[in-house]
Formats: structure tokens, C-alpha cells, sequence
């Protein structure tokens, strides 16, 4: 366990200029007197790291210090080798560039390892695009993708919304997504450097990289922003609220026909089943009436609308028209 520790706090150290203790101690998962200690280890054992005293002192290696410590095991090889996403590196135009990065760790591999691409390749893939959807990639994306890896600021314009209204913006690229077949580009606002926005790509018109770079805030989590800003365009778009009666297989089916978190939160604050055949009443937020309607009506006799009044008139009016199609004398 230890020497695992040992190896990866050089391979850090390598990878950059210096570390300060606690963020050793946050990559590592130790305190920081481990990290000390570790160091303390390392310098004896012949790597020279050197520690920095102070407020602004650090870890790091000294003198061109290369680890030799370059080996792969089975399971790092084909972990390695699953990383890539091949469709989204072709869109992004990084295809030659990841075909060749394969090229040469294959290359670097024991002979044992050999067949770590092709045992990966065999056994998983990942296709991001819903069903039934057909999605092309955005023509200015490798564009984007130039300026997000090379850290240049970007002027671009871009359509709001569905209209044609065009706004120009110079942004400071930071991070794509591919979110079920649809890339999104997270960028900060250069006129506001407090702003930080979510942009799809198909929407830009025109985008030009400039000659100057930005420089990027360390504290940014891309991952962690993406999952904040899509929670909140989900429940930004549920403005409405309707009150259904579930059966339970209504309850089980609820998630899988309307946004899966909000009917989980309804359900939960739901109360028991009723004594007229055990149903549950649900207060759920929606989008519309009109997408309520189409969502709930997969539930078929599953689900009673209570309000709002139209709604269920809607589903009074199927009702009607379903037992006139399928009337038997």
C-alpha cells in the first residue's frame, strides 16, 4: 500500500512544477505529516525531493528527475485503451492524433500485453446518441475543441434559443460535453470572468480563435459544473404541477415516464397508499400540461389526473375516444 503511495507521489511530482503539502495530501488521500514522512522516505531512498519551507513552499523534484517507473499491468493496458471515446475524438478531429498515442504505448507494451487493445475494444463500447435520434456532429466543433485544448479565448456568435437572433461573445473556452449526442461547450464570459455558461455548439454561427491565451482558474471542476448546471436546467424547466392517483404499478413506472428525479422527490413526499385499492396520490412538477399529457399517458389505467381540471379533460376525451375504438357489440 505504502509503496503504491510512494510511486504516484512521484509520478505527481514529475507531472508538475511543485505541490504543496496539502494538495499532496488531497491527491493521496494521507494527511499532511504523511506526506512529510513519505518525502522524508523518498529523499532517502536516492529521489531527490526537495522540500520548500515557508507560506509558498512546496514539494518538488530537483536536478531533471525522471522515474523510469513506466511498466503497465494487464488491467492499466485495456483501462488505458477503453479510455478513448472513438466517435467523439473523430468529431473533435483528435482521431490521427489518438490512433498514434495507441500506436505508440502498444508499441511501449511487454509482449504479454500485446492484445490489451483488441481484448478492450471486444468487450466495450460506448455509443452516446439516445435511441431513434440521428445527430451529426457541429461543423465548427473541431474549431472549439482547437481553442478549449490550447487555452485561447474565443470569439464567437451564436443563435439564442430557436430564433435567429445572433449575440457575438468573447469567451474563454474551458470544457466540452457530449451530453446524449448533443456537444455543449462550458466557457467563462471574458467581459465577466465571474460568468461562467454553458453554450451548444450547433447553435454557434462563426467562431475565430484569438492569438492570446487566458488563464484558467485551478479551482474550475468541470465535471462538478456540468452536474450542477444540468440539475438546474432540469428543475428550471418543470414550471408546472399536476396531482395524479398511481396504482402501484403506476408508482414503479412513474420515473421511467417522466423526469426520473423530480418523480422520485414527489414520491417520496407522497403519502401511504389509499384504502380504495391501495393507490397513491402524487403532487409531481412537470414542464407543461402539454408534456404532462404525453409523458403520463404511457401510464395508461395506471394513472388518474386529479387536477388541474383541463388536463384531466384531456384524458377524459382519450378515454372516450379509446372506448369507441376498441367498442366490442
Amino acid at each position: 500500500m505504502r509503496a503504491a503511495r510512494l510511486i504516484k507521489m512521484v509520478l505527481l511530482l514529475q507531472s508538475r512544477a511543485s505541490m504543496t503539502g496539502a494538495e499532496l495530501a488531497r491527491e493521496l488521500e494521507v494527511s499532511e505529516r504523511t506526506v512529510t514522512r513519505d518525502a522524508q522516505a523518498l529523499s532517502e531512498a536516492g529521489v531527490p525531493v526537495y522540500a520548500d519551507r515557508g507560506r509558498a513552499g512546496g514539494y518538488r523534484l530537483v536536478g531533471g528527475y525522471r522515474t523510469r517507473l513506466t511498466g503497465l499491468g494487464r488491467s492499466e493496458a485495456e483501462a488505458l485503451f477503453l479510455s478513448g471515446v472513438p466517435g467523439a475524438l473523430r468529431e473533435m478531429g483528435l482521431e490521427d492524433a489518438a490512433s498514434a498515442a495507441r500506436l505508440k504505448v502498444s508499441a511501449a507494451l511487454l509482449p504479454s500485453l500485446a492484445d490489451a487493445s483488441r481484448a478492450a475494444a471486444q468487450r466495450f463500447h460506448l455509443d452516446a446518441p439516445g435511441w431513434f435520434t440521428e445527430t451529426k456532429a457541429p461543423e465548427l466543433l473541431p474549431a472549439v475543441a482547437d481553442a478549449v485544448w490550447d487555452d485561447r479565448r474565443l470569439l464567437a456568435r451564436y443563435r439564442r434559443g430557436d430564433s435567429d437572433v445572433e449575440v457575438e461573445r468573447e469567451l474563454e473556452p474551458y470544457g466540452l460535453v457530449l451530453k446524449a449526442g448533443v456537444w455543449y461547450l462550458c466557457a467563462r464570459v471574458a467581459a465577466n470572468l465571474d460568468s461562467f455558461r454553458v453554450y451548444r455548439i450547433d447553435r454557434f454561427t462563426a467562431v475565430e480563435a484569438g492569438a492570446e491565451r487566458f488563464v484558467r482558474d485551478v479551482d474550475f471542476d468541470l465535471p462538478a459544473f456540468w452536474e450542477e448546471r444540468a440539475e438546474q436546467f432540469a428543475r428550471s424547466i418543470l414550471r408546472a404541477e399536476v396531482v395524479v392517483r398511481l396504482s402501484a404499478d403506476g408508482v414503479r413506472r412513474l420515473p421511467y415516464a417522466v423526469d426520473a428525479v423530480a418523480a422520485r422527490e414527489a414520491l417520496r413526499a407522497a403519502g401511504g397508499p389509499d384504502a380504495d385499492g391501495g393507490w397513491v396520490t402524487v403532487t409531481l412538477p412537470v414542464e407543461s400540461e402539454e408534456v404532462a399529457h404525453s409523458q403520463l399517458a404511457g401510464l395508461g389505467p395506471e394513472v388518474e389526473v386529479l387536477a388541474p381540471e383541463s388536463l384531466r379533460a384531456r384524458f377524459t376525451d382519450d378515454a372516450l375516444r379509446l372506448a369507441t375504438l376498441y367498442h366490442r357489440p
